[in-house]
């Protein structure tokens, strides 16, 4: 396995284990309607947000991204065949190093409502912790240790 920063050029892949790993069967018509395409995932990428990936043998399994202008842990996905290895952890770990490098003392993200979902499980176990439901969404935050640069 090899972690490296995303590029633009991993768009493709990226988008692939996103569609992959939503949960309706129309993900890319969804994320296209929120206004989440591989343009703006790249523009994104060079200015407020920024991006780890999990490689193995060539393929793209797993990435995660944050927003530095607002604290949010943006995405995380991996490959279902590929959870339970560490990888989304360690994923997580590089963008929360990244936020709290760029000064936040606290991160947020959005899940599923049903507490049954492994993904809010999964976070629970990484520390974070329940904040509010709001538009069908659960908000989880973290307290993090300001690393400075």
């Amino acid at each position: 396995m090899e972690f490296r920063k995303i590029i633009s050029a991993d768009m493709p892949e990226i988008f692939d284990v996103r569609v992959r790993t939503w949960s309706t069967p129309t993900g890319r018509e969804d994320l296209e309607s929120m206004g989440i395409t591989r343009a703006s995932v790249s523009e994104m990428l060079t200015d407020t947000h920024k991006g780890w990936l999990c490689e193995t043998d060539g393929q793209v399994v797993g990435f995660a991204i944050g927003n530095r202008s607002t604290g949010e842990m943006w995405v995380i996905a991996v490959l279902e065949e590929y959870e339970g290895r560490g990888i989304g952890g360690k994923l997580i770990g590089m963008v929360e190093q990244w936020l709290a490098s760029e000064g936040h003392q606290e991160i947020w993200l959005t899940t599923y409502t049903d507490e049954t979902k492994r993904a809010v499980g999964f976070y629970h176990h990484l520390g974070w912790e329940f904040w509010k439901i709001e538009n069908k969404d659960r908000f989880l935050k973290k307290r993090l240790q300001a690393t400075g640069g």
